[in-house]
């Protein structure tokens, strides 16, 4: 079993730097060995490609999300894959739908997927985040710790069920 979990945003604008700081929150963390965290920022074709090798059982991705709820709501939301635009030209603004949906166009399978978002008060340009983002980072990473768990609970499980049933 083997989990990432990838802060994506643009630290440049504000809130939607939120997965970049629950992901560094994170760096400090002590973490089951199944478990790897990695700022991938606005870097979303790297996520994709990460992705598309097949290395991962889960992926938990962080991010700031639009739900029309209080700033600093957190969300955990299970992305689809969408279609992939006609143009990759602005690789920075890939959604979660996006960076999924191009795994599969390069081949690959992301596997179970995860999103922790952080609903945003304030994307405009600057590297601080609002007080209510900032006060949910804490409590995203404990939620991304707890969603870990049970995933590698889970696979535990059904291993043992898979080992009763070949004895």
């Amino acid at each position: 079993m083997r989990i990432l979990v990838a802060g994506v945003g643009n630290v440049f604008l504000g809130d939607d730097g939120f997965g970049v700081a629950v992901a560094r929150h994170l760096a400090g963390a002590d973490l089951p060995d199944e478990v790897e965290v990695r700022d991938f920022g606005i870097r979303g074709i790297h996520l994709a490609y990460e992705l598309t090798g097949g290395r991962y059982d889960t992926t938990i991705l962080v991010d700031a999300v639009s739900r029309d709820g209080p700033p600093g709501t957190l969300y955990v939301l299970e992305p689809a894959a969408g279609d992939v635009p006609g143009s990759l030209a602005d690789a920075h603004s890939m959604t979660p739908e996006t960076v999924l949906s191009l795994v599969g166009a390069l081949g690959g399978e992301a596997g179970h997927v995860l999103l922790v978002g952080c609903q945003p008060a304030d994307l405009s340009p600057g590297m601080k985040l609002s007080a209510p983002v900032a006060d949910a980072v804490g409590r995203a990473a404990d939620l991304v710790v707890e969603l870990a768990g049970r995933q590698i609970a889970t696979a535990l499980a059904a291993a043992g069920h898979e080992e009763e049933r070949t004895c």
